[in-house]
C-alpha cells in the first residue's frame, strides 16, 4: 500500500534528519544554525509522515492491505512524536520577540569592544540597534532591568568578572578593570550557538553602590525564543545570589 510505505520511509527520513541535526550540531559536526536547519525540516517530514500514516492506516483496514499496516502505525506515531514537538516550538517561539540582541539600557547600552575583533565576528555589525530592537524589547521583556548592587564599583566589578568565568559554556575573551567591562561568548548547551556578550559595571547615582548593565547577542537567526533574555536573568540571579550570601556571612 503506498502511503503506508511512503510514510514509513518518510517518517524514518524525519528521525534521521532529527537526530543528525542535533548530533552534527552538538558535536561540531556540522555549523549550528546547519544543524538547527535540519532538525527543523527532519520535524516538517514528521509533519508529512503523520498525514501519510494516518491515510495508510485508513487504507490498511482492508485485508488486502493488512501486511502495510504496521508500516503506516509506524509512521503515524513517529510523525505525531514529531509534529507535536513542532508545535510545542512554534506556540514557545511565539511567546518571545523575533530580537536576538537585548540589552539592560537601550539608551545607553554596553558596546562590544574585544567582540568585533573576533575572526567568526568580521563583518557583523555589533553596535546595538535602537530603531530596531528598543521597542520590541520593550514590549517582549519589559520588566528587563539592571542589576543594583550594594557595593563599590570595583568590588563589584571584581566579583562580576570572577563569576562569569565560572558559568558553565561561558569563555571570557576580554576583561577590562579600568572600564569595569567583561566580553565574552556563551554556548547553548543542545545546538551549541556561540552568543556574544558583554557585562559592565556602572557606579550608581549619587555613590549608592554600582550599577551591573549587561547585553547580549545571538550571532544566528532573526530570533533568540528568549535565549539572551534567559542568560542575563540567569547571570543577575548568580550574582544576586553571591552578593547576598556575602552580605549574611559579615
Amino acid at each position: 500500500m503506498v502511503a503506508a510505505w511512503v510514510g514509513f520511509f518518510d517518517a524514518l527520513i524525519a528521525i534521521a534528519l532529527v537526530l543528525a541535526g542535533v548530533i552534527g550540531a552538538h558535536f561540531g559536526l556540522a555549523a549550528p544554525f546547519l544543524g538547527f536547519q535540519l532538525f527543523l525540516f527532519g520535524m516538517l517530514f514528521g509533519v508529512l509522515g503523520l498525514i501519510l500514516g494516518l491515510v495508510g492506516l485508513f487504507r490498511t483496514r482492508r485485508p488486502q492491505f493488512r501486511s502495510a499496516h504496521g508500516r503506516a502505525l509506524v509512521a503515524s506515531y513517529a510523525g505525531a512524536i514529531l509534529t507535536a514537538l513542532l508545535v510545542y516550538l512554534v506556540l514557545g517561539a511565539r511567546s518571545y520577540p523575533a530580537i536576538n540582541d537585548i540589552t539592560t539600557d537601550v539608551d545607553n547600552p554596553p558596546e562590544f569592544v574585544h567582540a568585533a575583533s573576533l575572526p567568526e565576528n568580521r563583518g557583523r555589525i555589533m553596535t546595538y540597534d535602537k530603531a530596531r530592537y528598543a521597542e520590541r524589547q520593550q514590549q517582549g521583556y519589559g520588566k528587563l532591568q539592571p542589576l543594583h548592587l550594594a557595593m563599590d564599583p570595583d568590588q563589584a566589578w571584581r566579583e562580576v568578572s570572577t563569576l562569569a568565568a565560572d558559568m558553565h559554556g561561558w569563555t571570557v575573551t576580554y576583561s577590562d578593570p579600568k572600564s569595569r567591562t567583561v566580553e565574552g561568548v556563551a554556548t547553548t548547551r543542545l545546538f551549541r550557538f556561540r552568543d556574544d556578550f558583554v557585562i559592565q559595571v556602572r557606579p550608581a547615582p549619587a555613590g549608592s553602590g554600582s550599577i551591573v548593565e549587561m547585553r547580549s547577542k545571538s550571532r544566528d537567526g532573526q530570533g533568540d525564543v528568549g535565549a539572551n533574555y534567559k542568560r542575563i536573568e540567569g547571570f543577575f540571579t548568580t550574582v544576586a545570589a553571591a552578593a547576598d550570601s556575602r552580605q549574611a556571612r559579615r
